[in-house]
């Protein structure tokens, strides 16, 4: 008969609780910076210029269909090759910020897609500037349309972080792992990280569906 002792892994919670915070801290800053990327991009793909349209239409390829472990790995042991050398925290939030800037811009991309047009050309007849439009007309009422899909993104871009305990970021899976190095508990120290995760992304998705119609499309 298996004896479970989650004891013996709470007992190190200050670990827990240091990583969870670094899981958070991740997520955060690259959920801000990620979306604010997407954002250009979509704005890129769908009113800029078409060589840069290209250029964007190429990264967003690239990101989504490659995997996100190759990603960061490209980051942290690629990049020194190149002379650039990073901290395992700054590029996992690199790997995440460009990760998720990919698929947000399809996301928003998709909102922006869905204005209907008479709606910028009364824009446009009250002499606004693109930006203005663009900012003001079609960007929040976008945002509310896909806002659900892109908080759906953020939440996954923040259970990837815990690949980013493979380059040494002490975040939630890194002491985890530390922790069943030390007792062995394998079971419960994954279980109880699986717990902490199930909690993060809950939270995350009720905060996020709760700050969007108040902070950031509040006008549409």
């Amino acid at each position: 008969m298996i004896a479970l002792d989650f004891g013996a892994v709470l007992v190190d919670w200050p670990l827990l609780a240091r990583g969870t915070a670094m899981t958070v801290g991740l997520t955060a800053v690259s959920a801000l910076l990620g979306v604010a990327l997407g954002t250009a991009c979509a704005w890129a793909r769908t009113w800029g210029p078409r060589p840069l349209a290209l250029l964007v239409g190429a990264y967003v390829e690239l990101i989504r269909n490659t995997p996100f472990i190759v990603q960061l790995f490209f980051v942290f042991f690629g990049l020194p090759g190149l002379g650039v050398k990073l901290t395992p925290e700054l590029a996992s939030v690199i790997a995440m910020v460009v990760n998720l800037g990919a698929y947000a811009a399809e996301i928003v991309r998709a909102g922006v897609a869905a204005t209907p047009r008479g709606q910028i050309e009364a824009a446009q007849s009250l002499a606004m500037t693109p930006a203005q439009v663009f900012t003001r007309v079609v960007l929040p009422p976008a945002l509310a349309r896909v806002w659900p899909a892109l908080v759906s993104q953020i939440v996954i871009v923040m259970l990837g972080s815990a690949v980013c305990g493979q380059i040494a970021t002490q975040e939630l899976s890194y002491y985890a792992n530390l922790i069943h190095s030390r007792n062995f508990r394998s079971f419960e120290a994954t279980l109880i990280a699986a717990a902490i995760y199930l909690g993060l992304a809950i939270g995350l998705r009720q905060l996020l569906a709760w700050a969007g119609p108040r902070f950031i499309f509040r006008r549409a």
